[in-house]
Protein backbone atom coordinates (compact mmCIF):
# COMPACT_ATOMS: atom_id res chain seq x y z
CA UNK A 1 0.00 0.00 0.00
CA UNK A 2 1.60 3.46 -0.83
CA UNK A 3 0.43 7.18 -0.41
CA UNK A 4 -1.20 7.01 -3.48
CA UNK A 5 -4.08 4.35 -2.31
CA UNK A 6 -5.54 6.34 0.20
CA UNK A 7 -8.65 7.14 -0.48
CA UNK A 8 -10.26 10.53 -1.47
CA UNK A 9 -13.70 11.41 0.14
CA UNK A 10 -15.57 11.82 -2.92
CA UNK A 11 -17.48 8.42 -3.00
CA UNK A 12 -18.34 8.55 1.14
CA UNK A 13 -19.57 12.49 0.57
CA UNK A 14 -20.41 11.83 4.11
CA UNK A 15 -23.39 13.62 4.83
CA UNK A 16 -22.61 15.37 8.20
CA UNK A 17 -24.13 12.86 10.58
CA UNK A 18 -26.28 14.80 13.08
CA UNK A 19 -25.05 14.96 16.98
CA UNK A 20 -21.38 13.73 15.76
CA UNK A 21 -19.74 16.59 17.94
CA UNK A 22 -21.37 15.23 20.98
CA UNK A 23 -21.48 11.70 20.31
CA UNK A 24 -17.00 12.21 20.27
CA UNK A 25 -17.46 14.59 23.58
CA UNK A 26 -18.68 10.88 24.85
CA UNK A 27 -15.93 9.21 23.17
CA UNK A 28 -13.17 11.41 24.01
CA UNK A 29 -14.72 11.12 27.81
CA UNK A 30 -14.03 7.43 28.08
CA UNK A 31 -10.68 8.18 26.62
CA UNK A 32 -9.62 10.23 29.05
CA UNK A 33 -11.04 8.15 32.09
CA UNK A 34 -9.31 4.98 30.77
CA UNK A 35 -6.21 7.15 30.50
CA UNK A 36 -6.64 8.83 34.06
CA UNK A 37 -7.22 5.65 35.93
CA UNK A 38 -3.85 4.28 34.72
CA UNK A 39 -1.97 7.04 37.15
CA UNK A 40 -4.83 7.42 39.10
CA UNK A 41 -4.20 4.69 41.75
CA UNK A 42 -0.47 6.33 42.79
CA UNK A 43 -1.70 8.37 44.82
CA UNK A 44 -4.14 6.51 46.74
CA UNK A 45 -1.89 3.78 47.06
CA UNK A 46 -0.46 5.04 50.66
CA UNK A 47 -4.09 4.81 52.11
CA UNK A 48 -4.78 1.73 50.34
CA UNK A 49 -1.71 -0.15 52.05
CA UNK A 50 -3.14 1.20 54.84
CA UNK A 51 -6.66 -0.75 54.52
CA UNK A 52 -5.92 -3.49 52.54
CA UNK A 53 -2.17 -4.52 53.94
CA UNK A 54 -1.15 -5.93 50.84
CA UNK A 55 2.16 -7.82 50.57
CA UNK A 56 4.81 -5.90 48.78
CA UNK A 57 4.43 -8.14 45.62
CA UNK A 58 0.66 -7.67 45.82
CA UNK A 59 1.34 -3.83 45.88
CA UNK A 60 3.18 -4.17 42.50
CA UNK A 61 0.43 -6.14 40.73
CA UNK A 62 -2.20 -3.69 42.09
CA UNK A 63 -0.10 -1.22 40.49
CA UNK A 64 0.71 -2.96 37.22
CA UNK A 65 -2.09 -5.25 35.92
CA UNK A 66 -3.95 -2.93 35.02
CA UNK A 67 -1.87 -1.80 32.05
CA UNK A 68 -0.28 -5.62 31.27
CA UNK A 69 -3.73 -6.28 30.55
CA UNK A 70 -4.62 -3.39 28.87
CA UNK A 71 -1.79 -3.80 26.68
CA UNK A 72 -1.96 -7.42 26.00
CA UNK A 73 -5.51 -7.58 24.98
CA UNK A 74 -5.51 -3.90 22.60
CA UNK A 75 -5.21 -6.01 19.64
CA UNK A 76 -7.31 -8.93 19.93
CA UNK A 77 -10.43 -6.04 20.90
CA UNK A 78 -9.75 -4.06 18.36
CA UNK A 79 -10.44 -7.36 15.98
CA UNK A 80 -13.06 -8.19 17.67
CA UNK A 81 -14.68 -4.79 17.27
CA UNK A 82 -14.19 -5.22 13.38
CA UNK A 83 -16.14 -8.62 13.79
CA UNK A 84 -19.03 -7.95 16.36
CA UNK A 85 -19.91 -4.38 16.01
CA UNK A 86 -17.41 -1.38 17.71
CA UNK A 87 -20.34 0.35 18.86
CA UNK A 88 -21.52 -2.71 20.58
CA UNK A 89 -18.33 -3.48 21.91
CA UNK A 90 -18.13 -0.17 23.18
CA UNK A 91 -21.34 -0.27 25.12
CA UNK A 92 -20.62 -3.63 26.19
CA UNK A 93 -17.27 -2.20 27.41
CA UNK A 94 -18.60 0.96 29.42
CA UNK A 95 -21.24 -0.77 31.18
CA UNK A 96 -18.57 -3.46 32.23
CA UNK A 97 -15.89 -0.72 33.04
CA UNK A 98 -18.80 0.93 35.56
CA UNK A 99 -19.53 -2.29 37.20
CA UNK A 100 -15.78 -3.30 37.84
CA UNK A 101 -15.36 -0.04 39.23
CA UNK A 102 -17.70 -0.29 42.14
CA UNK A 103 -15.98 -4.15 42.94
CA UNK A 104 -12.46 -1.56 42.68
CA UNK A 105 -13.99 1.07 44.93
CA UNK A 106 -15.17 -1.65 47.79
CA UNK A 107 -12.33 -3.97 47.55
CA UNK A 108 -12.18 -5.92 50.78
CA UNK A 109 -8.48 -7.55 50.15
CA UNK A 110 -5.29 -7.40 48.19
CA UNK A 111 -6.67 -10.26 46.24
CA UNK A 112 -9.87 -8.93 45.58
CA UNK A 113 -8.18 -5.53 44.58
CA UNK A 114 -5.66 -7.14 42.12
CA UNK A 115 -8.82 -8.87 40.75
CA UNK A 116 -10.99 -6.39 40.01
CA UNK A 117 -8.03 -4.28 38.61
CA UNK A 118 -7.43 -6.89 36.07
CA UNK A 119 -10.87 -6.94 34.95
CA UNK A 120 -10.39 -3.23 35.03
CA UNK A 121 -7.86 -3.85 32.12
CA UNK A 122 -10.39 -5.93 30.04
CA UNK A 123 -13.21 -3.35 29.66
CA UNK A 124 -10.58 -0.88 29.12
CA UNK A 125 -8.63 -2.57 26.31
CA UNK A 126 -12.64 -3.25 24.29
CA UNK A 127 -12.90 0.79 25.00
CA UNK A 128 -9.85 2.11 23.90
CA UNK A 129 -9.65 0.50 20.03
CA UNK A 130 -13.71 1.20 19.71
CA UNK A 131 -13.69 4.65 20.26
CA UNK A 132 -10.64 5.87 17.45
CA UNK A 133 -12.30 3.14 14.98
CA UNK A 134 -15.92 4.88 15.70
CA UNK A 135 -14.11 8.44 15.26
CA UNK A 136 -13.09 6.92 11.63
CA UNK A 137 -17.03 6.05 11.47
CA UNK A 138 -19.00 9.45 12.71
CA UNK A 139 -16.82 11.68 10.63
CA UNK A 140 -16.37 11.31 6.62
CA UNK A 141 -14.67 14.76 6.06
CA UNK A 142 -10.96 14.10 6.70
CA UNK A 143 -10.35 17.69 7.71
CA UNK A 144 -13.55 17.64 10.32
CA UNK A 145 -11.75 13.98 11.29
CA UNK A 146 -8.33 14.69 12.16
CA UNK A 147 -9.72 17.74 14.16
CA UNK A 148 -11.74 14.86 16.21
CA UNK A 149 -8.65 12.73 15.83
CA UNK A 150 -6.69 15.62 17.68
CA UNK A 151 -9.38 16.17 20.54
CA UNK A 152 -9.39 11.89 21.17
CA UNK A 153 -5.81 12.22 20.70
CA UNK A 154 -5.45 15.25 23.17
CA UNK A 155 -7.65 13.75 25.70
CA UNK A 156 -5.23 10.19 25.95
CA UNK A 157 -2.04 12.21 26.14
CA UNK A 158 -3.98 14.33 29.09
CA UNK A 159 -4.88 11.43 30.78
CA UNK A 160 -1.37 10.80 32.73
CA UNK A 161 -1.14 14.63 33.62
CA UNK A 162 -4.65 14.30 34.82
CA UNK A 163 -4.66 11.55 36.90
CA UNK A 164 -2.04 12.93 39.85
CA UNK A 165 -4.38 16.18 40.11
CA UNK A 166 -8.06 14.43 40.56
CA UNK A 167 -6.61 11.67 42.32
CA UNK A 168 -5.17 14.64 44.84
CA UNK A 169 -8.79 16.36 44.75
CA UNK A 170 -10.30 13.20 45.56
CA UNK A 171 -8.08 11.81 47.96
CA UNK A 172 -8.12 15.17 50.27
CA UNK A 173 -11.61 15.02 50.71
CA UNK A 174 -13.04 11.14 50.21
CA UNK A 175 -11.69 7.65 50.89
CA UNK A 176 -9.17 5.90 48.30
CA UNK A 177 -12.36 4.67 46.49
CA UNK A 178 -13.60 7.42 45.08
CA UNK A 179 -11.20 7.59 42.38
CA UNK A 180 -12.94 4.57 41.09
CA UNK A 181 -16.36 5.51 41.60
CA UNK A 182 -15.73 8.95 39.88
CA UNK A 183 -15.93 6.51 36.55
CA UNK A 184 -19.96 5.64 36.93
CA UNK A 185 -21.36 8.99 35.80
CA UNK A 186 -19.42 9.22 32.80
CA UNK A 187 -19.84 5.61 31.68
CA UNK A 188 -23.53 5.70 32.50
CA UNK A 189 -23.86 9.02 30.04
CA UNK A 190 -21.31 7.15 27.24
CA UNK A 191 -24.17 4.17 27.25
CA UNK A 192 -26.96 6.46 27.29
CA UNK A 193 -26.03 9.19 24.75
CA UNK A 194 -23.76 6.29 22.45
CA UNK A 195 -26.96 4.29 22.11
CA UNK A 196 -29.20 7.53 20.37
CA UNK A 197 -25.86 9.10 18.52
CA UNK A 198 -23.05 6.34 17.85
CA UNK A 199 -23.47 4.09 14.40
CA UNK A 200 -22.73 0.78 14.36
CA UNK A 201 -19.72 -0.09 12.14
CA UNK A 202 -17.96 -3.49 11.51
CA UNK A 203 -15.81 -5.25 8.70
CA UNK A 204 -18.58 -6.64 6.42
CA UNK A 205 -16.29 -9.71 5.74
CA UNK A 206 -14.82 -10.53 9.21
CA UNK A 207 -13.65 -14.01 8.95
CA UNK A 208 -13.65 -15.99 12.36
CA UNK A 209 -11.96 -14.65 15.37
CA UNK A 210 -8.79 -16.75 16.04
CA UNK A 211 -8.54 -17.84 19.61
CA UNK A 212 -4.91 -19.18 19.44
CA UNK A 213 -4.02 -15.12 18.19
CA UNK A 214 -5.69 -13.93 21.01
CA UNK A 215 -4.06 -16.11 23.64
CA UNK A 216 -0.28 -15.62 21.59
CA UNK A 217 -1.09 -11.72 21.49
CA UNK A 218 -1.67 -11.95 25.72
CA UNK A 219 1.12 -14.19 26.20
CA UNK A 220 3.33 -11.79 24.37
CA UNK A 221 2.39 -8.56 25.10
CA UNK A 222 2.43 -9.10 29.18
CA UNK A 223 5.65 -10.95 28.67
CA UNK A 224 7.57 -8.34 27.24
CA UNK A 225 5.89 -5.44 29.74
CA UNK A 226 6.38 -6.99 32.86
CA UNK A 227 9.90 -7.68 31.58
CA UNK A 228 10.33 -4.33 31.16
CA UNK A 229 9.16 -3.09 34.43
CA UNK A 230 10.50 -5.53 36.38
CA UNK A 231 14.35 -4.53 35.52
CA UNK A 232 13.34 -1.44 35.83
CA UNK A 233 12.00 -1.56 39.34
CA UNK A 234 14.53 -4.04 40.79
CA UNK A 235 17.09 -4.20 38.38
CA UNK A 236 18.50 -7.83 36.57
CA UNK A 237 16.22 -11.28 37.40
CA UNK A 238 16.22 -14.34 36.09
CA UNK A 239 12.20 -13.97 36.40
CA UNK A 240 11.87 -10.66 34.14
CA UNK A 241 14.28 -12.30 31.71
CA UNK A 242 12.16 -15.53 31.39
CA UNK A 243 9.44 -13.85 30.79
CA UNK A 244 10.83 -11.15 28.52
CA UNK A 245 12.14 -14.49 26.35
CA UNK A 246 8.67 -15.92 26.45
CA UNK A 247 6.67 -12.51 25.53
CA UNK A 248 9.17 -12.00 22.78
CA UNK A 249 8.46 -15.76 21.57
CA UNK A 250 4.89 -15.37 21.60
CA UNK A 251 4.87 -12.29 19.96
CA UNK A 252 7.22 -14.41 17.26
CA UNK A 253 4.65 -16.93 17.04
CA UNK A 254 1.74 -14.33 16.81
CA UNK A 255 3.56 -12.70 13.96
CA UNK A 256 3.99 -16.08 12.43
CA UNK A 257 0.73 -17.08 12.26
CA UNK A 258 -0.87 -13.68 11.67
CA UNK A 259 0.63 -13.73 7.92
CA UNK A 260 -0.46 -17.49 7.30
CA UNK A 261 -4.07 -16.72 8.39
CA UNK A 262 -7.07 -15.93 5.60
CA UNK A 263 -8.62 -13.53 8.04
CA UNK A 264 -5.48 -12.62 10.77
CA UNK A 265 -6.64 -10.73 14.38
CA UNK A 266 -3.91 -8.18 12.59
CA UNK A 267 -2.87 -7.73 9.01
CA UNK A 268 0.99 -7.66 9.35
CA UNK A 269 1.49 -6.75 5.80
CA UNK A 270 -0.21 -2.94 6.93
CA UNK A 271 3.50 -2.85 8.09
CA UNK A 272 4.93 -2.49 4.80
CA UNK A 273 3.36 0.88 4.35
CA UNK A 274 6.72 2.58 5.24
CA UNK A 275 4.21 5.75 6.45
CA UNK A 276 2.44 3.31 8.78
CA UNK A 277 5.39 1.78 10.20
CA UNK A 278 6.65 4.98 10.83
CA UNK A 279 3.52 6.44 12.24
CA UNK A 280 3.76 3.51 15.16
CA UNK A 281 7.20 4.03 15.99
CA UNK A 282 6.75 7.97 16.34
CA UNK A 283 3.85 7.01 18.67
CA UNK A 284 5.77 5.04 20.78
CA UNK A 285 8.38 6.85 21.12
CA UNK A 286 6.18 10.31 21.44
CA UNK A 287 4.47 8.46 24.80
CA UNK A 288 8.11 6.96 25.88
CA UNK A 289 8.96 10.46 26.42
CA UNK A 290 5.99 12.14 27.72
CA UNK A 291 5.15 9.77 30.27
CA UNK A 292 8.52 9.10 31.18
CA UNK A 293 9.41 12.76 32.06
CA UNK A 294 5.78 13.09 33.84
CA UNK A 295 6.33 10.00 35.99
CA UNK A 296 9.57 11.25 37.72
CA UNK A 297 8.85 14.75 37.54
CA UNK A 298 5.82 13.40 39.96
CA UNK A 299 8.40 12.10 42.13
CA UNK A 300 10.53 15.22 41.96
CA UNK A 301 7.88 17.52 42.95
CA UNK A 302 6.53 15.42 45.97
CA UNK A 303 9.58 13.64 47.03
CA UNK A 304 12.65 16.39 46.33
CA UNK A 305 10.95 19.41 46.38
CA UNK A 306 8.39 18.79 49.17
CA UNK A 307 4.81 19.69 47.40
CA UNK A 308 1.43 17.95 48.85
CA UNK A 309 -0.31 15.47 45.85
CA UNK A 310 -2.95 17.81 44.17
CA UNK A 311 0.22 20.90 44.29
CA UNK A 312 2.04 18.17 42.42
CA UNK A 313 -0.52 17.32 40.17
CA UNK A 314 -1.28 20.69 39.36
CA UNK A 315 2.55 21.59 38.52
CA UNK A 316 2.07 18.84 35.82
CA UNK A 317 -1.09 20.21 34.13
CA UNK A 318 0.96 22.30 31.41
CA UNK A 319 2.08 19.21 29.81
CA UNK A 320 -2.13 18.66 29.69
CA UNK A 321 -2.69 22.68 28.47
CA UNK A 322 0.35 21.47 25.49
CA UNK A 323 -1.30 18.17 23.94
CA UNK A 324 -4.80 19.84 24.11
CA UNK A 325 -3.98 23.19 22.50
CA UNK A 326 -1.29 21.38 20.07
CA UNK A 327 -4.29 18.06 19.26
CA UNK A 328 -6.79 20.56 17.98
CA UNK A 329 -4.72 22.37 15.49
CA UNK A 330 -2.06 19.69 14.58
CA UNK A 331 -4.51 18.12 11.19
CA UNK A 332 -4.86 21.76 9.91
CA UNK A 333 -0.64 22.18 10.41
CA UNK A 334 0.09 19.02 9.09
CA UNK A 335 -2.04 19.60 5.94
CA UNK A 336 -0.60 23.48 5.86
CA UNK A 337 3.48 22.37 5.91
CA UNK A 338 3.52 18.51 5.40
CA UNK A 339 3.04 15.40 8.08
CA UNK A 340 6.14 14.87 8.00
CA UNK A 341 7.18 18.37 9.32
CA UNK A 342 4.69 18.23 12.31
CA UNK A 343 5.59 15.33 13.43
CA UNK A 344 9.25 15.75 13.08
CA UNK A 345 8.87 19.15 14.84
CA UNK A 346 6.55 17.37 17.55
CA UNK A 347 9.51 14.39 17.98
CA UNK A 348 12.14 17.38 18.25
CA UNK A 349 10.49 20.13 20.89
CA UNK A 350 9.91 16.92 23.43
CA UNK A 351 13.29 15.98 22.91
CA UNK A 352 14.76 19.48 23.74
CA UNK A 353 12.60 19.86 26.54
CA UNK A 354 14.00 16.62 27.60
CA UNK A 355 17.64 17.81 26.61
CA UNK A 356 16.82 21.71 29.01
CA UNK A 357 16.14 18.71 32.21
CA UNK A 358 19.92 17.75 32.00
CA UNK A 359 20.14 20.74 33.74
CA UNK A 360 18.03 20.32 36.76
CA UNK A 361 18.78 20.28 40.42
CA UNK A 362 16.73 19.95 43.99
CA UNK A 363 16.05 23.88 43.92
CA UNK A 364 15.59 24.31 40.29
CA UNK A 365 12.71 26.88 40.17
CA UNK A 366 9.01 26.20 38.56
CA UNK A 367 9.08 28.57 35.64
CA UNK A 368 11.77 26.04 34.08
CA UNK A 369 10.22 23.01 34.82
CA UNK A 370 6.75 24.16 33.55
CA UNK A 371 7.99 25.92 30.52
CA UNK A 372 9.44 22.44 29.63
CA UNK A 373 6.38 20.57 30.65
CA UNK A 374 4.45 22.48 28.57
CA UNK A 375 6.95 22.53 25.49
CA UNK A 376 6.70 18.28 26.15
CA UNK A 377 2.60 18.52 25.62
CA UNK A 378 2.45 21.07 22.56
CA UNK A 379 4.98 18.19 20.70
CA UNK A 380 3.22 15.40 21.70
CA UNK A 381 0.34 16.85 21.11
CA UNK A 382 1.23 17.48 17.10
CA UNK A 383 3.11 14.48 16.80
CA UNK A 384 0.40 11.76 18.59
CA UNK A 385 -2.42 13.31 16.53
CA UNK A 386 -0.98 13.20 13.18
CA UNK A 387 0.43 9.71 13.61
CA UNK A 388 -2.80 8.51 14.75
CA UNK A 389 -4.73 10.10 11.56
CA UNK A 390 -1.82 8.45 9.51
CA UNK A 391 -2.57 5.10 11.03
CA UNK A 392 -6.14 5.20 10.86
CA UNK A 393 -6.20 6.38 7.20
CA UNK A 394 -3.68 4.28 5.86
CA UNK A 395 -6.05 1.30 6.05
CA UNK A 396 -9.17 0.31 4.38
CA UNK A 397 -11.86 1.57 6.69
CA UNK A 398 -13.22 -2.47 7.31
CA UNK A 399 -10.09 -2.45 9.59
CA UNK A 400 -10.32 0.55 10.92
CA UNK A 401 -10.56 -1.70 15.03
CA UNK A 402 -6.79 -3.39 14.13
CA UNK A 403 -5.09 -0.08 13.19
CA UNK A 404 -6.46 1.47 16.10
CA UNK A 405 -5.58 -1.21 18.39
CA UNK A 406 -2.06 -1.08 17.02
CA UNK A 407 -2.42 3.01 17.88
CA UNK A 408 -3.09 2.52 21.06
CA UNK A 409 -0.92 -0.31 21.81
CA UNK A 410 2.04 1.43 20.75
CA UNK A 411 0.41 4.07 23.38
CA UNK A 412 0.44 1.60 25.74
CA UNK A 413 4.19 -0.35 25.10
CA UNK A 414 5.19 3.67 24.91
CA UNK A 415 3.81 4.22 28.39
CA UNK A 416 5.92 1.29 29.85
CA UNK A 417 9.00 1.75 28.10
CA UNK A 418 8.96 5.28 29.19
CA UNK A 419 8.97 4.51 32.81
CA UNK A 420 10.86 1.35 32.45
CA UNK A 421 14.06 2.26 30.71
CA UNK A 422 14.13 5.67 32.12
CA UNK A 423 13.54 4.43 34.97
CA UNK A 424 15.74 1.86 35.05
CA UNK A 425 18.91 4.78 34.23
CA UNK A 426 17.52 6.71 37.66
CA UNK A 427 17.22 3.93 39.64
CA UNK A 428 20.87 2.27 38.55
CA UNK A 429 22.41 5.73 39.29
CA UNK A 430 20.48 6.68 42.53
CA UNK A 431 21.55 2.95 43.83
CA UNK A 432 25.25 3.90 43.79
CA UNK A 433 25.13 6.88 46.50
CA UNK A 434 27.00 6.90 49.48
CA UNK A 435 25.39 6.37 52.78
CA UNK A 436 26.10 9.36 55.51
CA UNK A 437 27.96 8.16 58.28
CA UNK A 438 26.03 7.29 61.08
CA UNK A 439 23.17 5.78 58.98
CA UNK A 440 22.40 1.84 60.71
CA UNK A 441 23.10 -1.07 58.18
CA UNK A 442 19.48 -1.74 57.85
CA UNK A 443 17.87 1.65 57.20
CA UNK A 444 21.07 2.40 54.43
CA UNK A 445 19.47 -0.77 52.89
CA UNK A 446 15.84 1.01 52.73
CA UNK A 447 16.57 3.98 51.77
CA UNK A 448 18.98 2.31 48.80
CA UNK A 449 15.51 0.69 47.60
CA UNK A 450 13.97 3.94 46.54
CA UNK A 451 13.69 7.41 47.11
CA UNK A 452 10.97 7.42 49.13
CA UNK A 453 12.34 4.74 51.05
CA UNK A 454 14.79 6.87 52.27
CA UNK A 455 12.50 9.54 53.45
CA UNK A 456 10.27 7.00 54.93
CA UNK A 457 13.52 5.51 56.80
CA UNK A 458 15.28 8.99 57.73
CA UNK A 459 11.87 9.53 60.37
CA UNK A 460 13.78 7.16 62.77
CA UNK A 461 17.04 8.84 62.81
CA UNK A 462 18.55 11.98 64.51
CA UNK A 463 17.70 15.37 62.35
CA UNK A 464 21.03 16.03 62.30
CA UNK A 465 21.82 12.04 60.02
CA UNK A 466 18.05 11.99 58.85
CA UNK A 467 18.82 15.55 56.65
CA UNK A 468 22.20 14.19 55.76
CA UNK A 469 20.74 10.98 54.29
CA UNK A 470 17.78 12.82 52.94
CA UNK A 471 19.93 15.49 50.68
CA UNK A 472 22.65 12.22 49.93
CA UNK A 473 19.31 10.46 48.42
CA UNK A 474 17.59 13.33 46.88
CA UNK A 475 20.71 14.36 45.38
CA UNK A 476 21.42 10.78 43.62
CA UNK A 477 18.00 10.65 42.53
CA UNK A 478 18.24 14.29 40.52
CA UNK A 479 21.64 12.73 39.22
CA UNK A 480 19.97 10.07 37.86
CA UNK A 481 17.13 11.97 36.64
CA UNK A 482 19.24 14.59 34.69
CA UNK A 483 21.00 11.42 32.86
CA UNK A 484 17.67 9.23 31.88
CA UNK A 485 16.82 13.14 30.60
CA UNK A 486 19.41 13.16 28.28
CA UNK A 487 19.12 9.66 26.78
CA UNK A 488 15.14 10.39 26.62
CA UNK A 489 16.50 13.95 24.39
CA UNK A 490 18.97 11.66 22.26
CA UNK A 491 16.30 9.03 21.94
CA UNK A 492 13.44 11.81 20.67
CA UNK A 493 15.90 13.74 18.90
CA UNK A 494 17.19 10.92 16.65
CA UNK A 495 13.72 9.68 15.99
CA UNK A 496 12.62 13.04 15.02
CA UNK A 497 14.83 12.79 12.18
CA UNK A 498 14.25 9.12 11.24
CA UNK A 499 10.71 10.07 10.88
CA UNK A 500 11.45 13.20 8.48
CA UNK A 501 12.86 10.81 6.27
CA UNK A 502 10.07 8.03 6.76
CA UNK A 503 7.29 9.86 6.62
CA UNK A 504 8.32 11.84 2.88
CA UNK A 505 5.69 11.98 1.29
CA UNK A 506 3.01 10.75 3.44
CA UNK A 507 -0.06 13.15 3.18
CA UNK A 508 -3.35 13.38 5.08
CA UNK A 509 -6.70 12.99 3.06
CA UNK A 510 -8.19 16.48 1.86
CA UNK A 511 -11.44 16.92 2.53
CA UNK A 512 -11.51 20.08 0.08
CA UNK A 513 -14.42 18.42 -2.29
CA UNK A 514 -17.12 18.70 0.23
Amino acid sequence: MTTSTLRTPGHTEGVHRPGRWLALSVLVLAVLLVAVDATVLGLATPFLSEDLEPTGTQLLWIGDVYSFVIAGLLVSMGSLGDRVGRKKLLLVGATAFGAVSVLNAYATSPEMMILARALLGVAGATLMPSTLALIRNLFHDPRERSLAIGIWGAMASAGAAVGPVVGGFLLEHFWWGSVFLINLPVMAVLVLVGVRLIPESKNPRPGPWDLPSVGLSLVGMIGVVYAIKETASHGFSLDAALAGLAGAAGLGWFVRRQLTLPAPLLDMRLFRHRGFSAAVLADLLTILGLSGLVFFLSQFFQLVQGRQPLEAGLAELPAAVGAVTAGLVAGRAARRFSVRSVVATGLGAVGLALAVLTTLGRTTGYPLLGASLLVVGVGAGLAFTVTADVILSSVPKEQAGSASAVSETAYELGAALGIAVLGSIVTGVYRDFVTPAGVPGPTAAAAHESLGGAVEASAGLAPGTANALVGAAQEAFVDGLRIAAGVGAAVLLATAVAAWFLLKGQRLEDGSGH
